[in-house]
């Protein structure tokens, strides 16, 4: 086994660890379903991602050109945290908006499942999906064109549209949901910002967007 996967187990052991103690930790109890079904399903991504994706992506997504985790990445747990921390406050304590329907509490959970999934499948397309917006000349990127990129060009944050209010909804707080929807903001800027990037610097991505219309919805933008 590589160093690259020995740490992404080892950061995968930590972060369940971590989500675990501050989802129950806040909510003061142990017995809400929704809660260990989202950890079930991180736990599954996890095992799935490391059997699936290449070392190298890996490499890339834990230290993108050999550096550091970028802060937007330290930011964007810390956010998830406090969304973890919101909702078991709310669920195991306050009660102050636990009042997501149980049947809309289980189509997030699938929708969360099938778009971390997705998410995997992108990444097995993609083997440039790195953490951070940049060119990886040192990695030879090219253009991917195929399998979702054939539909939209930035098709991970199009999931992300979808994973982000499942997330809050999941876990069963209208509260949580409210603070999973602030990342959504965050992610046109970035779709904007690195699209502007690629078509400036990589080369062939101008006539890709040519062909490839649309950047995260077809047929709307």
């Amino acid at each position: 086994m590589g160093t690259e996967r020995r740490s992404a187990i080892i950061q995968s052991v930590l972060f369940l660890i971590v989500a675990g103690a501050v989802l129950f930790g806040a909510a003061g109890r142990f017995d809400i379903w929704n809660f260990w079904c989202c950890l079930a399903i991180f736990a599954a991504v996890f095992m799935l991602s490391l059997s699936m994706i290449d070392s190298s992506l890996i490499r890339e997504r834990m230290r993108p050109g050999g550096w550091r985790a970028p802060v937007a990445l330290l930011i964007a747990v810390a956010v998830m945290l406090c969304e973890f921390a919101m909702a078991g406050l709310d669920v195991g304590r306050l009660h102050w908006s636990d009042t997501v329907p149980t049947a809309l509490i289980v189509v997030a959970l699938v929708l969360f499942a099938l778009g971390n999934l997705a998410s995997l499948w992108i990444m097995r397309v993609n083997p440039y999906f790195s953490s951070v917006a940049r060119i990886q000349r040192d990695r030879g990127q090219r253009v991917i064109d195929s399998g979702p990129y054939g539909w939209v060009r930035h098709p991970g944050y199009a999931v992300a549209f979808i994973v982000l209010p499942a997330s809050g909804l999941a876990l069963g707080s209208w509260i949580a949901t409210a603070i999973a929807l602030l990342g959504l903001p965050w992610l046109v800027g970035r779709t904007i910002r690195e699209d502007r990037m690629l078509r400036a610097e990589l080369e062939g991505y101008e006539d890709y967007a040519r062909r490839v219309r649309w950047r995260l919805l077809p047929g709307v933008w």
